[in-house]
């Protein structure tokens, strides 16, 4: 055999490497699409979420709203005269009754001036008594007697007058109440329709509603109402729906309801903000499920129900809210699993774990194209 030159060899040599290089990146290559293969066909991790049994509970209608608390009556005391304010007989908390004096006002002018018209009275009655005598003797006419008998009434009605002007130095309550706000002190000089004092009647707390029209139908009065103030947190209050006004405001599409509530020995007070629950249908036993269950989005009622292992996107029919709770009319059965956590990383058929169930084995999908292959 005859030895192949060196340069031969040389020139065999490029070949054979430029072979093998392309074997070795071929079989790299193909390593590297299985391994993709591979991650490709493992399932996705199970999605962790909590879940919630529907289950029957008492269920009421209601209807929720806002309004403050206002006194049942209120009013404004004025100085009815003008003059120096003697006496200030209240403080701001006192409580009044009606026709209580309030405040005491320099009455010297108004009794002088009772005086002067009370002595101009006591005139034109002699002269009337006498000119009674005299027309019967013809010696007055009658249209004299007459003019005397109207001066006389026109001077008892100005003593009337002044008479009541002279009352007015004497400032009452016009209601019963709590003097809420007092705007005069003794010996400040008080301009006659000017308001001194204000009083509220707290007795009885109201609060007022605009409804929509569309639970006209469904209030009524003497319904028990449930109330919580901002002020008192924590505390629930009781009233009743005292009066109903039957006529819808065009405007807004509304009509008024007024609540009543006892003032509970001064724990509520007017001007408090009240939320508000109008209780008018109750069922023992309905459907229900927690609020944060319902899928927020635009479509129809759903929630995600759990069913071996599988979140699965379910429609709903939805009826009374009450609370944090929500009664479902049609779609579920009792003992059926809502998700109310995790919902956000859902698909319809996403495999799920709840907490607290037995961890769920999540099967390799390449494991189960390898069986079926195995079956054919």
């Amino acid at each position: 055999m005859h030895p192949i030159p060196a340069a031969s060899r040389r020139s065999f040599a490029g070949p054979a490497i430029a072979v093998l290089a392309t074997l070795v990146l071929l079989a790299g290559c193909g390593s590297r699409a299985q391994d993709d293969a591979g991650k490709e066909d493992e399932a996705p991790p199970a999605v962790t979420v909590e879940a919630v049994a529907a289950e029957p509970r008492a269920m009421a209608a209601s209807y929720s709203g806002s309004a403050s608390l206002e006194a049942r009556a209120e009013a404004q005391v004025v100085a009815k005269t003008s003059g120096v304010a003697l006496e200030v007989l209240v403080e701001e908390g006192d409580v009044v009754r009606a026709g209580q004096a309030l405040v005491r006002i320099d009455a010297d002018r108004a009794r002088l001036s009772l005086a002067q018209v009370d002595a101009q009275v006591k005139k034109l009655e002699a002269n009337f008594r006498r000119a009674s005598e005299l027309v019967k003797q013809q010696m007055v006419s009658v249209g004299d007697h007459d003019q005397l008998r109207y001066d006389l009434e026109n001077a008892r009605a100005t003593w009337r007058l002044a008479q009541l002007e002279l009352s007015y130095a004497n400032v009452t309550a016009p209601i019963s109440g709590v003097v809420a706000s007092r705007s005069i002190k003794p010996g400040n000089f008080v301009q006659i329709n000017t308001p001194i004092i204000r009083i509220v009647d707290n007795s009885r707390l109201e609060a007022t509603l605009n409804v929509p029209e569309r639970d006209l139908t469904t209030l009524r009065e003497g319904l028990p109402v449930r109330m919580q103030v901002d002020a008192l947190s924590g505390r629930q209050f009781v009233g009743v729906v005292d009066r109903i006004a039957p006529v819808v405001d065009a405007g807004s599409g509304t009509f008024r309801v007024v609540c009543a509530f006892d003032p509970h020995d001064g724990a509520l007070q007017p001007g408090m903000f009240a939320r508000i629950g109008i209780d008018y249908d109750n069922r023992a036993a309905a459907l229900a499920i927690p609020r944060g269950a319902l899928l927020e989005d635009d479509g129809e009622p759903a929630v995600f129900v759990v069913r071996d292992g599988k979140a699965v996107r379910t429609t709903i029919a939805t009826g009374y809210v009450d609370g944090g709770f929500i009664e479902v009319r049609d779609g579920l059965v009792e003992g059926d699993r809502v998700v109310t956590a995790g919902k956000i990383a859902l698909r319809d058929g996403s495999t799920v774990q709840v907490i607290g169930d037995e961890p769920v084995e999540v099967a390799d999908a390449a494991a189960g194209d390898d069986k079926t292959d195995g079956k054919q």
